[in-house]
C-alpha cells in the first residue's frame, strides 16, 4: 500500500509541531500522528492553547459581561461580535470549561437564540435562517462541550428540522441548494460521535454529502443564483466565516468517511497541485485583517492550510 506521505514533496510535520502555534501542534499530534488525548505532549499542547496567541488575545479582549463589543447585534459587527469569537475559539480547540469561554457562550445563548432553537442572523427577534451561520454556531457549541445542554439540543433539532423540510436551500443563493451551507452543517453534525448519531443526524449527513458529491468539487459546479462559481471556492483560507472552499469541503467529507468516492479525485488532484516544493500550502488569507484577532499569519506558507491538506491526504491517499 502507498503511504500518504509519498504524495508530499517534502514532509512538513516537524514544522507543524513547532510550539508557536499550539492549536496546530495539538491537531497534528492527534490527527496526523494518532496520539491519544491523554498523551503527555497532546495534553501539554492543549493546555498551551489557552495561554498563547491567538486564543489568549481573543480572551484578553473580552468584556466583563462576556461580550466582545459594546454594541453588537448577533453576527454584527461581522467577525468581531461575541458569537464569532466563540466560533473561532472552537476552531482553535479552546477549553470549553474555561470560565471566560463559558461566559461568551452564555452571552450567545442569552442574546441570540430564538424560541425555536435557531440563532437568527440579526438576533432572536429575526426569523431568517442561514444554514451556514446556524452550522457554525452549533459546531462551536458541540465542540466546546455543550452537547447535553437543552439549548444546544434545541439548536440541533431546529437544524435537522430545517434540513428535513427545506434541504440546503438559501435565499441568498436564489433559493437553490447551497454548498457552503451544507459544509457548515456537516462540520457541526460531524461533532456528534458516530455511536450517538440519531437516524435524523445520519440522514442529514447523507443529504449534505450527496449534495457535495453531486457536483465536481474541483470546479464548484453547484447551483448558484447567478450561475457563477464564487472566487472564494478556489482560495484556501483559515478561518472560514460563512463562505467555504474546496479544502474545507474535502476535510469534512474525508472525516465523515467518504474517502473512497472517486468523485473526490479531481478535488484531491487540485489540492495536490497547490502544494509547494517544501510540502507546505499557502493561504489566500481571506479574513486576515478583518477579524478582532487574526488566527493565521499573512504571507508565506500557512500551518493551518497545510494541516488541513494533510488531514485530507491521510484519509484519501494510500492506506
Amino acid at each position: 500500500m502507498t503511504d500518504w506521505r509519498d504524495a508530499l514533496n517534502d514532509d512538513p510535520t516537524s514544522w507543524l509541531l513547532e510550539p508557536d502555534n499550539p492549536s496546530v501542534r495539538y491537531f497534528t499530534l492527534r490527527d496526523l500522528l494518532d496520539r491519544p488525548e491523554d498523551d503527555t505532549e497532546v495534553t501539554a499542547a492543549k493546555a498551551a492553547i489557552m495561554t498563547s496567541p491567538p486564543a489568549s488575545d481573543i480572551l484578553a479582549a473580552q468584556r466583563p459581561d462576556g461580550s466582545w463589543q459594546a454594541e453588537e447585534r448577533a453576527y454584527n459587527p461581522m467577525y468581531k461580535s461575541t458569537v464569532w469569537q466563540v466560533v473561532f475559539l472552537d476552531e482553535l480547540a479552546a477549553d470549553g470549561e474555561d470560565g471566560r469561554v463559558r461566559r461568551g457562550v452564555e452571552r450567545v445563548f442569552a442574546t441570540m437564540q430564538a424560541e425555536d432553537g435557531s440563532f437568527p442572523a440579526l438576533g432572536r427577534a429575526y426569523h431568517g435562517t442561514l444554514l451556514c451561520m446556524e452550522g457554525n454556531v452549533l459546531r462551536a457549541l458541540l465542540g466546546l462541550g455543550y452537547s447535553k445542554d437543552p439549548r444546544t439540543q434545541r439548536a440541533m433539532a431546529f437544524l435537522l428540522r430545517t434540513v428535513e423540510e427545506k434541504g440546503f436551500t438559501c435565499r441568498y443563493n436564489g433559493d437553490k441548494p447551497c454548498a457552503w451551507g451544507a459544509i457548515k452543517v456537516l462540520r457541526a453534525l460531524a461533532k456528534v460521535p458516530p455511536a450517538e448519531r440519531a437516524p435524523e443526524v445520519e440522514k442529514a449527513i447523507a443529504q449534505g454529502a450527496n449534495l457535495l458529491l453531486s457536483g465536481d468539487l474541483a470546479t464548484g459546479d453547484y447551483p448558484s443564483k447567478k450561475g457563477e462559481v464564487s472566487k472564494h471556492w478556489f482560495k484556501f483560507s483559515f478561518p472560514r466565516g460563512y463562505n467555504s472552499d474546496i479544502l474545507e469541503a474535502l476535510v469534512i467529507l474525508a472525516r465523515l468517511g467518504y474517502v473512497g468516492d472517486e468523485r473526490l479525485r479531481p478535488a484531491v488532484d487540485f489540492l495536490l497541485s497547490k502544494q509547494g516544493k517544501d510540502g507546505r500550502w499557502k493561504s489566500a488569507h481571506v479574513l486576515t485583517g478583518r477579524l478582532l484577532v487574526d488566527l493565521d499569519k499573512r504571507g508565506g506558507p500557512s500551518k493551518w492550510i497545510t494541516l488541513n491538506a494533510l488531514r485530507v491526504l491521510k484519509q484519501t491517499v494510500g492506506d
